[in-house]
Parts: structure tokens; C-alpha cells; sequence
């Protein structure tokens, strides 16, 4: 029997048509800002004119690879810049916020943030109200959202305060005082997400100093 060729089933073109996906995402993350990485995915395989089917799409950690890739092919005379502008702003936020514990997250812990990134914090309250009175007594304007994890099974839902500060978008997750020895699952692998706390912040910025 005649093999089938340019079959998307065989393993090769497979992880080909993976890595297609993978680099669009990188693509549609970094220059259209498209935050979410299922939504990256879907836009990719559209793109390709393939089926939106496990077979061919790239783990989230994969597409990060291809952001980190993209970044340094393409961005390297200013990428160092911007992160270290985005940690400087975070670590003003996280200054403003010191009496809730904040901890940074995200792109902008790692390094991989596009121009598109808001500054994630995670702060620890008893009651997210405190947060309320806090930016009304600061006469900060902000949007309350929410944002889900899964915990023990179950996806939870975490108040979320976003404001602006300067021409960056800051990111609240209010979490309870006992879920500071909680951490949520990354995006990227499953894994606890990582937290920087202040001083971590300030030692990423001085080293980030040191090598630009």
C-alpha cells in the first residue's frame, strides 16, 4: 500500500506544523499584543488554515521559547531598556503598595515582557476592601475585574484592580493574608508561579544595571 504523503498525522509534520504555531504566536504576542496564549493559538492555526486540534499546537512553554528567540533576534538593542523600565515602575507600585505584601509576577519577573505587558502584582489582604479604600484614599482610578486559578481542583476567583500609571497598565490580584504560602500555577508550565518580593525586584534592576 502507497504511503500517504504531506499527511499533517505523520510525526515529522506534526511537530513541523508545531513549530509553525509556535513561532506565529511568538509573532502575534510580541507585535499585536495578544495576551492569552490559547487565543494566540487559535489565531495561529487560522492563519496556517490547519485544524485547531492538539496534534499540532505547541505547549505554552514552547511559544515562550520562540517569544525569548524572537527577542533576541529582533529586540536586543532595546529589550534590556524595557525591561528594566517596567521593573522600575513595578517596583514604585510594590513600594506604594508595601503594607500588602506585593510580589511581582509574569513577563516582567522572567524578563520575556512584550511592549504589551501590564505590570502584574500580587498583593495579601483580609478583605479585598482594603484595596478599594486604598486607591480611593490615593484618588487612584481603577477597573475591578477578576482573575481565575485552580486550587485543589476547582477554579477560584481573585479580585482584580487595574489602574494606570504613567503610560503602564498595572494588575492587582487581591489574594488573602494566608495565600502568601499559596502560589498559583504558572501559564506557562503548570508549575507555582514565581514571585519576586521588593527586594527581590531591586536586586533584578541593579544586575540589570550591571550588564546593559
Amino acid at each position: 500500500m502507497a504511503k500517504r504523503k504531506g499527511s499533517q498525522n505523520h510525526p515529522l509534520q506534526q511537530q513541523q506544523l508545531r513549530q509553525q504555531v509556535a513561532t506565529i504566536c511568538a509573532r502575534l504576542i510580541v507585535q499585536e499584543g495578544v495576551k492569552d496564549f490559547q487565543m494566540a493559538k487559535k489565531k495561529a492555526t487560522a492563519e496556517l488554515g490547519i485544524a485547531n486540534s492538539k496534534n499540532h499546537l505547541p505547549s505554552n512553554a514552547e511559544i515562550e521559547a520562540e517569544i525569548m528567540l524572537y527577542q533576541r533576534l529582533f529586540q536586543a538593542d532595546n529589550q534590556p531598556q524595557h525591561i528594566q523600565h517596567l521593573r522600575e515602575v513595578a517596583l514604585k507600585a510594590m513600594r506604594l503598595f508595601v503594607n500588602f505584601n506585593p510580589r511581582l509576577v509574569g513577563s516582567i519577573l522572567s524578563g520575556t515582557a512584550t511592549q504589551h505587558a501590564d505590570i502584574a502584582l500580587h498583593l495579601f489582604t483580609h478583605t479585598p476592601e482594603e484595596i478599594d479604600m486604598f486607591l480611593i484614599q490615593k484618588g487612584i482610578p481603577y477597573d475591578l475585574t477578576d482573575k481565575h486559578f485552580r486550587r485543589m481542583e476547582q477554579t477560584i476567583s481573585f479580585p482584580c484592580y487595574q489602574f494606570m500609571a504613567g503610560d503602564e497598565q498595572v494588575t492587582l490580584v487581591i489574594f488573602g493574608i494566608d495565600d502568601i504560602r499559596w502560589s498559583p500555577p504558572s501559564p506557562i508550565d503548570g508549575r507555582p508561579m514565581q514571585r519576586a518580593d521588593i527586594k527581590a525586584v531591586e536586586k533584578l534592576l541593579n544586575d540589570t544595571v550591571a550588564s546593559i
